[in-house]
């Protein structure tokens, strides 16, 4: 066996939520043995931090009537679903062509979901919603659908075509997002170059963007139709089809014996370290509409908790992990930096740990209350407002440069 070829192969092991998971898992135990860089463990600070993400449940669902933790809790303003309004207003053909347009909206804006930084705002014309951070970039990315910048077929707006996805430019996403000298949005170019990858990878794959019509990244539907077994798809199936199609978009991310490896970044001593943030939040956005299609999703928690800012400022705002150089709060850190990286492993792990104290304190089952839903609830929430009582502008513990394409 080639060398070549062995790369390859330990790349491809690096592609699931499982491989995710079991790296999370080894630098935790680093951590709870004092042996990691950068960062230290307080495990005693858990229960504190689990009371208080469930207080925060409670404060935001009652009745727990949590849903999942997906890019759908965004369209809602003041209890008005947008997208329900909007697709409401359709005549669609049949589930598969509603399940496709949604395909093609929540892929658009899960991947212009990366953070936006703490100025930018979006003042929806239609509602006067102003709106920032994911909601505002959530609003923003859904009018944009809307309105037909991604579709080539003037009779159907809700779509997003290759060819249109390929020749979208930063000036358009500005335009749409309303950014100016005052309103400045972070990696504006690298979202657009970001849709172009897309519309390019879309556009070179049929056989996974275009089993039923023309080029689209809905066409991944139908793909996932075909791994379903009796009506029934494990969640993990869609990150692995996810990863799988989508890893060729990413820009100046590690590649192993020719493989994109996506948000997968090596450290030393540890090897890469899989992380998969924006796809598994784009995995769990999809169950809805594979649900809404008529196929049951299993397995829930296959996936994994997300190592983005809010969970990972959760557990640093609460003393579950702290810098061994607290200096390093005050600089300015890439993703690909082994702090970054080493903290939204641990993020991972701590969620899955926090997971059953939460669920504890509710009196639920972890068969009712998945990780989707304590993320929901939850974790993402509570993140938000710790960072609210701890620093103006509610932004995150650590400062992190964004391209555009990570957090």
């Amino acid at each position: 066996m080639t060398s070549k070829t062995s790369d390859a192969e330990a790349a491809r092991a690096l592609l699931s939520a499982a491989a995710v998971r079991t790296r999370a898992n080894e630098v935790f135990a680093l951590a709870e043995a004092d042996k990691l860089d950068h960062w230290r463990l307080n495990m005693d600070a858990l229960p504190a931090c689990a009371d208080y993400v469930a207080a925060i449940v409670r404060k935001r669902y009652s009745a727990l009537d949590v849903p999942f933790h997906a890019r759908w809790r965004h369209f809602v303003f003041g209890g008005h679903d947008l997208w329900a309004e909007i697709a409401g207003r359709e005549a669609w053909a049949c589930p598969h062509a509603r399940a496709r347009a949604e395909f093609d909206l929540i892929i658009t804006s899960v991947l212009l979901d990366a953070g936006a930084g703490r100025s930018w705002r979006y003042c929806d014309a239609i509602t006067d919603i102003v709106a920032s951070r994911s909601e505002g970039l959530a609003l923003a990315s859904l009018r944009l659908f809307e309105w037909g910048a991604f579709s080539t077929d003037c009779q159907d707006h809700l779509r997003a075509d290759a060819e249109a996805l390929a020749r979208f430019d930063a000036a358009s996403l500005a335009d749409a997002f309303q950014v100016d000298p005052r309103n400045p949005l972070e990696g504006l170019d690298g979202r657009a170059r970001l849709l172009n990858r897309l519309g390019q990878v879309v556009d070179a794959r049929p056989e996974l963007f275009a089993l039923a019509e023309t080029p689209r990244p809905g066409g991944l539907y139908d793909v996932l139709r075909t791994r379903t077994d009796n009506g029934v798809l494990q969640a993990s199936i869609i990150l692995d089809v996810l990863l799988e199609a989508l890893g060729p978009i990413w820009e100046n991310r590690p590649h192993l014996g020719g493989v994109p490896l996506g948000d997968c970044w090596p450290v030393p001593a540890l090897g890469h370290v899989p992380l998969h943030k924006l796809s598994q939040w784009l995995a769990y956005s999809l169950i809805e509409p594979l649900q809404r299609a008529g196929i049951a999703v299993v397995e829930i928690d296959g996936l994994t908790g997300l190592a983005e800012y809010r969970n990972g400022g959760l557990f640093v705002d609460m003393s579950v992990l702290a810098l061994r150089e607290p200096a390093a709060l005050a600089r300015v850190h890439d993703v690909a930096d082994p702090l970054v990286v080493l903290w939204r492993s641990l993020t991972v792990a701590l969620l899955d740990r926090i997971a059953p104290l939460v669920r504890e304190r509710l009196g639920v089952s972890a068969e009712d209350f998945p990780l989707a839903r304590v993320l929901e609830g939850g974790t993402w929430a509570a993140g938000r407002a710790i960072a609210r009582e701890k620093r103006d502008g509610g932004g995150p513990p650590l400062m992190i440069h964004s391209d555009g394409t990570v957090f």
